[in-house]
């Protein structure tokens, strides 16, 4: 199974696309906003609105061997924790090796935003080389996940 934080995704086609090769279901979940799909591997969740509500569905379902796509990264070490494989748009994997790392990073970002609420930037923009590699990892992902999908490679 293959579950989509769904809002605000830049790659759900994309997933969709791949996971069609593989014959694998895709549940995206959203807060709403999603139309629906009647491809056959794909099904859609609306979750109520609220913070972390999307996240905590997935975190809830998701087990070993499954793979998650998220950018969020207090959702992807949930679901490390719970054994299943993670990878963010741009085909970064989040890993038991270094979530760690990604959840101090994401905390300094938002320590140094609160203190410079004139902080001015965000992440890069997303491009054309990202969907490339996210495209990559997730059919490497779903090719060779083993029994905790421990298998998807870092970049």
């Amino acid at each position: 199974m293959i579950y989509v934080d769904a809002d605000a995704c830049p790659v759900r086609d994309e997933v969709l696309r791949v996971a069609e090769r593989h014959g694998e279901p895709v549940t995206y979940v959203t807060n709403g906003g999603l139309r629906p799909s009647r491809h056959p591997l794909a099904s859609i969740v609306v979750v109520e609105q609220g913070a972390d509500v999307a996240d905590k569905w997935i975190a809830d379902r998701i087990v070993a061997g499954d793979v998650c796509v998220t950018a969020d990264v207090p959702l992807a070490a949930r679901c490390v924790e719970r054994g299943a494989g993670v990878l963010a748009p741009d085909g970064a994997a989040f890993t038991p090796q270094n979530i760690g790392n990604r959840l101090a990073a994401r905390d300094l970002m938002a320590d140094l935003r609160a203190a410079d609420p004139f902080r001015q930037g965000g992440g890069r923009p997303f491009g054309p080389a990202d969907r490339s590699r996210f495209l990559e990892a997730l059919d490497r992902a779903l090719r060779d996940r083993g029994p905790a999908s421990q298998k998807i490679i870092e970049r």
